[in-house]
């Protein structure tokens, strides 16, 4: 199956873990998690991101075996039943293998393939791959981050790592960014990276965003999880509008008929 990375679309979050911070423990059993992503499929998803290890501040590590017998499963009974791309995330090199082996069409890592083996495993996978940015790891993140520049330091992380995955052997046309929102960020930090989407845009990869029900909009909004959807709709087309490609997110139908509307003007345009 070919994603067009281009294409301005909708990515379904598909947690199979107890303790994502919106939606863990909702989805990880197989019913459940084919009854999600038929709804998903039917609201306008047209990339499910499947992960079963959380990542949110704080989270603790997954073992490799217990990763792999949440997520191949159900990515073998999506792909058996659901005419859709399928995205595994995950930072463990095995589990990019066998993901890819059970029916998985993309690779979206937190860790830039930084973890042991895993650049080699997206190389040999021949899958597009996901880069994001994080400060620190998922324990620690959250713990005075500093930059210099955030939206500069996030862009020349992503394309260093992009250069070493091209260098690898992965095209160029099969990576994709992600400035990782949250990850290892304050307000402050996130605030400007939304503002500078740009920045990565014009660097000329698909731009992965991730924004919905962050705690950045609890912050500033003192939303509880639940409460968050305007203000990820909202984040998804400002960053629509600097030129982003592929929203991540837990409310599809909305997020979808906020891209169909987009779209809409934009041909009005043409």
């Amino acid at each position: 199956m070919t994603i067009d990375l281009f294409q301005p679309q909708v990515m379904g979050i598909l947690n199979v873990t107890p303790d994502s911070f919106s939606d863990g423990g909702s989805f990880n059993s197989l019913d459940a998690a084919l009854s999600q992503t038929e709804q998903m499929v039917a609201d306008g998803a047209s990339i499910l991101d499947i992960g079963g290890e959380s990542t949110r501040p704080g989270a603790d590590a997954v073992a490799e075996a217990e990763e792999l017998d949440r997520v191949i499963p159900v990515i073998e009974a999506i792909r058996s039943r659901f005419d859709i791309a399928i995205s595994i995330d995950t930072i463990k090199a095995r589990v990019m293998t066998e993901a890819v082996n059970a029916g998985a069409n993309m690779i979206n890592d937190v860790r830039a393939l930084q973890e042991p083996g895993a650049l080699q495993a997206a190389v040999a996978a021949r899958v597009p791959v996901c880069l994001m940015h994080m400060q620190g790891s998922p324990r620690t993140m959250q713990q005075q981050p500093q930059y210099h520049q955030v939206e500069t330091d996030v862009a020349e992380f992503l394309q260093q790592r992009a250069d070493v995955c091209i260098a690898a052997g992965i095209p160029k046309q099969s990576i994709v960014l992600d400035p990782g929102f949250g990850f290892g960020k304050t307000l402050t930090h996130n605030l400007r990276l939304l503002a500078h989407v740009d920045d990565l845009t014009t660097l000329g990869y698909p731009v992965l965003i991730g924004l919905s029900r962050k705690s950045m909009f609890g912050k500033l909004l003192n939303r509880d999880v639940n409460e968050r959807l305007a203000a990820s709709l909202a984040g998804m087309m400002i960053s629509l509008n600097q030129g982003a490609h592929i929203f991540r997110v837990h409310d599809v139908k909305e997020a979808a008929d906020s891209l169909r509307l987009w779209q809409a003007v934009k041909e009005q345009k043409a």
